[in-house]
């Protein structure tokens, strides 16, 4: 598939993935609490281990060190963050390898009827690639995090070398964002005292060159940010989030998902799913543990993230009790799946296929805890 045929079909995808979204007019509203989810309770956990409401179902896609099913591809160790791309009639898992050394990413291409075509490397060679995010013109950006790491881009189709991108900057990257409207990146840093970062390519499409710049903001929760050039994005040797005055702190920053004109973005270190309204220009708080009241609080140890068509967001955690929670647009926070068995992993890589009927989510370490041990299930079921 050529590069413009393929920015055709992931924007028209794109733009199918968020219809119906209802965040637009909600971004600014109270903390989402528990509630009761559109799909009703969890049952018993099934033959993957894996509990679901009513009529969901999952079946294993590959295990890390174990040929990818019908492939002599062997899966990679540690899977974590993952997208999914149009590919012909089919579509294409890509999933990061968070491992040093020996990192990089690889993709899993399946037929129209959700059988697996073929499985394979598209990036090799690099440090513990964590998160990363979709462009919109069909690329997968992957992220090193580790001090002074890269994002690269990678081509999910094959037969593409992946590119270094430091214009993106280089820090410990963790996930990016892509706002085709405003025509920038949005990346996340994996910091105790990290930083909320956007990336304006010189030329749209193209990330060989551009500005970085991070957010500035006041100490309070929720309220008007500005954003400011970082001067020295290679980071050395002064970081980059220690570059400009006044730069808002985030406390581990991790997930990062655009949609509607809002960069939702996660910090693991207190529990919160924040919300960057880019037509507004201002912060607010989508999620946050300490604030959930009438008993505990469902979502912990937050982490990847993604959007569904309805206008949901998934979370998967980072510990907590392995589960991906659903935050609706009404503000309504609930489990949708729990992993049992496997509390010394994580879940990562959370994605729906092109047309939102098939998700996908790893289980970093699987029940050995180990990251040889690393499990890439789907989903299917009546996902509004």
């Amino acid at each position: 598939m050529d590069r413009r045929t393929l920015l055709r079909a992931t924007a028209a995808s794109g733009a199918a993935a968020l219809a119906g979204s209802l965040w637009s007019s909600a971004a600014s509203a109270a903390p989402a609490q528990p509630g009761t989810g559109p799909y009703g309770p969890l049952g018993a956990a099934d033959g993957n281990g894996i509990q679901l409401p009513a009529g969901f179902t999952s079946r294993v896609v590959a295990r890390s060190r174990q040929a990818v099913a019908g492939t002599s591809y062997a899966w990679h160790d540690a899977p974590d963050g993952g997208a999914c791309f149009p590919a012909g009639t089919g579509w294409i898992y890509v999933s990061n390898s968070e491992t040093t050394p020996g990192g990089g990413a690889s993709a899993v291409r399946f037929a129209a009827d959700g059988s697996i075509a073929s499985a394979y490397r598209i990036l090799a060679g690099t440090n513990q690639n964590c998160a990363g995010g979709a462009t919109p013109w069909g690329t997968w950006l992957s992220c090193e995090e580790v001090s002074r790491g890269y994002v690269y881009e990678t081509y999910p189709q094959g037969g593409t070398a992946a590119a270094q991108r430091p214009a993106l900057g280089r820090f410990k990257h963790e996930a990016a964002a892509a706002d085709p409207v405003r025509q920038v990146i949005y990346l996340t840093e994996d910091e105790p005292n990290g930083c909320f970062y956007r990336f304006r390519p010189a030329v749209w499409g193209d990330l060989s060159a551009g500005t970085l710049e991070v957010l500035v903001a006041g100490a309070a929760t929720s309220g008007p940010v500005t954003w400011a050039r970082v001067p020295d994005p290679d980071g050395s040797p002064t970081y980059t989030r220690q570059q400009v005055s006044g730069a808002r702190r985030f406390d581990g920053g991790e997930g990062c998902w655009y949609a509607d004109g809002t960069c939702w973005f996660t910090t693991k270190g207190d529990n919160r799913v924040w919300a960057y309204d880019a037509v507004a220009q201002r912060i607010d708080l989508a999620y946050d543990d300490s604030l959930v009241t009438g008993g505990s609080a469902p979502l912990t140890g937050v982490d990847n993230i993604v959007g569904a068509r309805s206008g949901d967001l998934y979370v998967a955690e980072d510990g907590g009790n392995m589960e991906v929670n659903m935050i609706t647009p009404a503000g309504v926070v609930t489990p949708f799946l729990r992993i049992a068995g496997q509390g010394s992993s994580e879940i990562t890589g959370p994605a729906f296929s092109p047309d939102g009927t098939r998700f996908y989510l790893s289980s970093q370490r699987g029940t050995s805890g180990a990251s040889s041990g690393g499990i890439t299930y789907e989903v299917r079921g009546p996902f509004r």
